[in-house]
């Protein structure tokens, strides 16, 4: 008897069909932030938060809820950009990594973006994937049909922020 948490073949292709178009659906990838804004984010538990950050063109205050993937320390976050360099959120960190932190249901705490170098994806990345299999699992190929990519043990492709929170 087979006692493996695995999912069969055609329930985790179906599991990965339906993450690929969450991913793809902006109403349900912005409902997390209406949560957020009204303090509700613990609903959505401790391994998510959402970034403040300022629109590169726009000047504008923009929101996306991310998923932690690390926390290196106390006062660090790690957050994975599943559309690769391409994810708007990630393009404008780049271009000013000024940013806030919104945690559960306190409001946002000011933190600096830096992406992470490729030694420091792969650590993070092995972490997660140790500390959450059936969520790798699921979401991996998930980011690999969205990306356009395979995604190889040291996270390659995938890029990776540290939000580090200032005392400013």
């Amino acid at each position: 008897m087979n006692h493996s948490s695995a999912l069969p073949a055609p329930a985790a292709g179906a599991l990965v069909g339906i993450a690929s178009r969450a991913l793809r659906s902006r109403r349900l990838m912005r409902a997390p932030v209406r949560l957020y804004r009204a303090r509700l984010g613990f609903l959505l538990g401790t391994r998510t938060l959402m970034l403040e950050h300022i629109g590169r063109k726009t000047g504008a205050r923009r929101y996306v809820v991310l998923e932690v993937v690390d926390r290196p320390d106390a006062d660090s976050y790690v957050v994975v950009s599943g559309f690769g360099t391409r994810a708007q959120w990630f393009r404008n960190v780049r271009a000013d990594p000024r940013v806030r932190v919104w945690l559960g249901g306190r409001g946002p705490a000011e933190a600096r973006a830096s992406v992470l170098g490729p030694d420091e994806v792969a650590a993070s990345l092995h972490d997660y994937a140790a500390r959450h299999p059936r969520a790798w699992a699921t979401m991996k190929p998930a980011i690999e049909n969205t990306l356009g990519t395979p995604i190889d043990e040291r996270g390659t492709g995938l890029p990776m922020v540290r939000l580090r929170l200032t005392r400013e």
